[in-house]
């Protein structure tokens, strides 16, 4: 039961897509009156009974049964409302969310007596101007948002600027924007830096620089980064958090600033970032010798 007694009103997010979402769902059903959570199940997932979660749902907190995808899914689904997401990895990886799904259970009843802690990370605002500066597009990203081709190998231009100021005119295969969350998503596989997540920083980072003088930019986290496609043959996209987004064009102008509003992730004690690096990524790792 909750500390104070009150009923907590927790919102749960689902990936059908995963054979142990079912037991999850069971296990959580199971346990909801006697910890005082009121479930609102989004309706993918909801049974006949189930009371749903709608579009500005009054919410304390936020359950999401599935990997890093589902939680990004779950932040977007909270439209800037700055309530705790408690991520449950039911996949392999799973960097983001906070317990295995076979220690639901024990997370359940930890977070309704408020052993946990919440981080504060910041999200990006994403906004797409056309040549007459007419806002076509706007989004938020708690991982990032990636400039890329789409299916023609060629490099392709991006002038990027920061605060106006002009960094480079990139020749590359593309360029991500990322928060310090998103530090270990795309931008790493592109070759950023990790960045501790609660941070407060903008990375720039080139995919595939045709230059060895073109490196990654940690900016600001009030900096405005601005991205135009020079003369680019073809169109491009725009992808935001790996999940959404729009096409992208010679006269486009996208702009990325933080957000004003921040997402809330819960942690439980006895796990920190560093252990998650070594756990998920291998990080510092030395190979056994025979």
């Amino acid at each position: 039961m909750s500390p104070s007694g009150k009923t907590i009103r927790l919102g749960v997010v689902g990936h059908s897509g995963y054979d142990g979402l079912a037991g999850a769902l069971a296990t959580l059903r199971r346990l909801a009156s006697g910890l005082n959570f009121a479930l609102f199940f989004e309706p993918d997932i909801a049974e006949a009974q189930d009371q749903r979660l709608e579009p500005g749902s009054t919410l304390d907190a936020l359950m999401t049964l599935g990997g890093d995808g589902t939680m990004l899914r779950g932040a977007r689904l909270l439209e800037g409302r700055e309530v705790p997401i408690l991520g449950v990895n039911m996949g392999h990886l799973g960097f983001l969310t906070c317990c295995p799904a076979d220690q639901l259970e024990n997370s359940l009843m930890r977070f309704a007596r408020g052993d946990y802690t919440v981080e504060s990370r910041i999200m990006l605002e994403v906004t797409i101007a056309d040549r007459t500066r007419k806002e076509r597009g706007r989004w938020h990203a708690l991982n990032d948002v990636a400039v890329h081709k789409g299916g023609f190998a060629r490099v392709v231009p991006l002038r990027v600027s920061v605060d106006d100021a002009h960094i480079a005119t990139y020749s590359a295969d593309g360029v991500v924007i990322s928060t310090p969350t998103g530090s270990t998503a795309y931008s790493l596989s592109a070759g950023g830096p990790v960045v501790v997540p609660t941070l407060e920083t903008i990375l720039v980072t080139p995919i595939s620089a045709h230059t060895l003088a073109i490196r990654p930019v940690v900016v600001a986290a009030t900096s405005a980064v601005t991205v135009q496609a020079d003369g680019a043959a073809e169109e491009l996209m725009i992808t935001v958090d790996g999940q959404t987004g729009a096409t992208f064009g010679t006269g486009d102008v996208l702009t990325v600033r933080r957000a004003r509003k921040t997402i809330q992730v819960v942690r439980f004690p006895g796990s920190s970032f560093f252990s998650t690096l070594r756990e998920k990524l291998g990080w510092g790792g030395i190979p056994e010798r025979d």
